[in-house]
């Protein structure tokens, strides 16, 4: 490291230049001021070597000793080491499979239409009868299956973000603290007229109430653990066939299954789908377009209709061949 400027004050710089971007950074300042704690106790002089990254990524405080942790730690450190670089040109950089390859995401559950409906009816035979509740959660899960919204996305929304009027949601300082505006299909503006409707009978609202309410008191959030457990009851009470990569259909998968028939309906219209990423991803509000790009090789009815985009390619090859 340079004499002139610590790896503390790097560390300070680099974190409050991602925080002018969005990104909150609060553990991440922890887990890197770890690292420069390490190097201190180690006494190190000059430029940061790959061996006293990995000593780092080793310790830890789990001391769970897997070469997945170790991986995880020293990607969450590769960010800031590419960005000391351009100050410390010495710097040395480890390479991703330092531990081996880690753990990529896995293939979702794509929900059948007939899986998410009977969902939706499930939902709505919940108790205690006559309440509210019922209604609550299978707006909830139409919600999340007709926009792609996070859960948390979902049930922190406020009555001011749902403006029927113009069909448009504001979904607020998300996971990466970024705000956007979603339009909606008219049956999904329908469908949040209705509950705004059944709600008005069990609580008063006013346009900072939570849009989407339990039914322990008036106006009050339901929140994303419960959420879970009242989703994994009814899924496992449906007895549906898991056809994704995970120990069982999750909730989430129907953010994903949104991705999902989006694509493939744009891919039937034969719309160019490389030039409707950039709005699929911002949609979605994904940090990255790469996110999105990943459902194009990691799911298998989107990876299917590649095959046969490229098996109609090569049969036109082959007859002009003949």
């Amino acid at each position: 490291m340079s004499a002139r400027v610590g790896l503390q004050k790097r560390i300070d710089d680099y974190v409050a230049e991602r925080r002018r971007l969005g990104f909150k950074m609060r553990s991440r300042h922890t887990l890197l001021t770890s690292f420069a704690n390490y190097v201190a106790s180690q006494r190190h002089r000059g430029p940061l070597t790959i061996d006293l990254m990995v000593g780092w990524a080793r310790q830890d405080k789990w001391r769970r000793g897997t070469p997945s942790t170790w991986a995880a730690r020293l990607a969450r450190l590769r960010h800031f080491i590419h960005y000391l670089k351009q100050f410390e040109p010495d710097t040395e950089v480890p390479d991703e499979l330092t531990f081996g390859p880690q753990a990529g995401r896995v293939a979702p559950h794509i929900y059948h239409e007939a899986e998410i409906m009977e969902l939706l009816a499930a939902a709505r035979k919940l108790g205690p009868r006559g309440s509210v509740r019922p209604d609550t959660y299978a707006t909830l899960f139409g919600l999340m299956a007709s926009t792609g919204l996070r859960v948390s996305e979902a049930i922190h929304l406020r009555d001011a973000d749902v403006d029927l009027t113009r069909g448009m949601l504001t979904v607020r300082q998300t996971k990466f603290a970024k705000s956007r505006q979603l339009p909606l299909h008219p049956s999904t503006v329908a469908a949040l007229a209705r509950y705004r409707r059944l709600r008005a009978r069990h609580a008063s609202t006013t346009q900072e109430s939570p849009f989407l309410i339990g039914g322990r008191g008036l106006g009050q959030p339901i929140g994303a653990r419960q959420t879970h457990r009242v989703f994994n009851a009814l899924r496992d009470s449906l007895g549906w066939v898991n056809r994704g990569a995970h120990d069982a259909p999750r909730l989430h998968d129907l953010r994903h299954t949104f991705a999902v028939r989006r694509l493939m309906l744009w891919h039937a219209e034969g719309t160019d789908i490389e030039q409707m990423m950039l709005a699929l991803s911002t949609y979605l509000g994904h940090a990255k377009i790469v996110h999105t790009y990943w459902y194009l090789t990691a799911v298998p009815e989107l990876m299917a209709l590649a095959g046969g985009k490229f098996d109609r390619f090569a049969n036109r090859e082959g007859d002009g061949d003949a």
